[in-house]
């Protein structure tokens, strides 16, 4: 799950991390009250939306008075933000973050991510700040440190200071650092955090190591721990599609190609889009029903499936464990009753009440293909989604 910047600062902030003072505003008649609380000769004006590039669209202005922030609040508030990272539809910002602007002398970038194949968190600092960490690894890697920490004693101050010395800094700066990234890997861990991201963390002209931007991601695994994290979902953010899949218990992932898949179980859905590719075709789509989905919850996912206009043909593949290939044969019955189904369908059953579920299918009157295994059924679905 992601956050808005403003709710990542506040909960930096409650666990000693510095940022700058600043609030929310969801109205441009609230950047007053808010101004009055700040002390700042300058203040900057911050869309909200869960998306990098905002001041290359013309979401971030820095102003110079009250009247100056009013009006771009006015601006920014209701606009469609298009950046490299919304993509072309861009979304609509629905508040700003009023924040005091910082006297910059210097930037760096600091983050945190789990990094699985080592069972460990990677804390990962660069003298670069301000830029995608992306561009610095493929045009100047030798400026990124990597430090791998191991979650059973935590993150050392000789580690942060490794960190702090790379990136440049001196004297009582290093002191601020190993403090900072003690306290941000302390809310890595005690959050649940799968990302958490400063760029750019800046050295001030007074001497003081700020977060000028925050982005943390949270593991949707571990919400249950959290419900004060749970509770600051934005659900106006997340793909409409991928939220009613979550609200029906459906793990869905919208992607950009033709064939649509219907699977029960990750690593399955994986293998799936795998082959799919392997034979020359674009899923549309991640979508695991799940080991125990009802025939309503498969009805759900065609539904969702064919709601994609780019869809040209489903590849359902199941393997029934749990699961039971009758189950969902009822499911494509349900679904090609309550919305048709104009696509080529492929089929690939194996499992639990498997003859049954082939069954279901054969007498339905659908037109359906069927593989023997996986690579015959991605075979036929790639040539179906061809154009005739």
């Amino acid at each position: 799950m992601n956050v808005h910047e403003y709710q990542a600062k506040k909960l930096l902030s409650d666990s000693g991390v510095k940022v700058p003072g600043g609030q929310v505003v969801f109205s441009a008649d609230e950047v007053g009250e808010v101004l009055d609380t700040l002390n700042s000769a300058k203040y900057v004006v911050k869309a909200q939306i869960h998306a990098g590039g905002r001041g290359k669209g013309g979401g971030i202005k820095v102003v110079d008075n009250s009247q100056d922030a009013t009006a771009a609040a006015e601006q920014i508030i209701g606009m469609n933000l298009v950046t490299h990272q919304t993509g072309p539809e861009g979304k609509t910002v629905g508040s700003v973050l009023i924040e005091e602007a910082s006297s910059i002398e210097k930037e760096f970038y600091l983050g945190m991510v789990i990094d699985r194949s080592r069972e460990k968190v990677v804390v990962m600092g660069s003298p670069e700040g301000g830029v995608e960490i992306e561009e610095v690894a493929a045009s100047a890697p030798e400026k990124i440190i990597k430090e791998h920490v191991d979650i059973s004693l935590g993150i050392q101050p000789y580690q942060c200071r490794k960190i702090a010395y790379f990136m440049g800094l001196e004297g009582g700066a290093v002191r601020q650092a190993v403090s900072f990234i003690s306290s941000l890997y302390r809310v890595f861990i005690e959050k649940d955090c799968s990302l958490a991201e400063i760029n750019p963390l800046v050295l001030t002209s007074d001497g003081n190591i700020v977060a000028l931007d925050a982005k943390i991601n949270f593991d949707d695994n571990a919400l249950f721990r959290h419900r004060d994290i749970a509770g600051l979902r934005d659900r106006d953010e997340e793909d409409p599609l991928e939220l009613e899949a979550s609200d029906a218990g459906i793990s869905f992932i919208k992607l950009d190609g033709d064939i649509g898949c219907l699977v029960n179980g990750a690593g399955l859905a994986m293998a799936t889009m795998d082959i799919i590719k392997h034979h020359g075709g674009e899923p549309a789509n991640f979508l695991d029903v799940g080991g125990g989905a009802t025939t309503e919850q498969v009805t759900k996912a065609f539904k969702m499936i064919l709601s994609d206009e780019n869809v040209k043909a489903i590849f359902v593949n199941i393997f029934g464990g749990i699961m039971k290939c009758d189950t969902i044969a009822d499911g494509i019955v349900e679904a090609a009753g309550e919305v048709g189904i104009n696509v080529p369908l492929v089929v690939r059953l194996e499992g639990t009440n498997v003859e049954a579920g082939r069954e279901i299918l054969s007498n339905s009157g659908l037109d359906i293909q069927t593989g023997a295994d996986m690579k015959e059924a991605a075979s036929k679905v790639v040539e179906a989604a061809k154009p005739s």
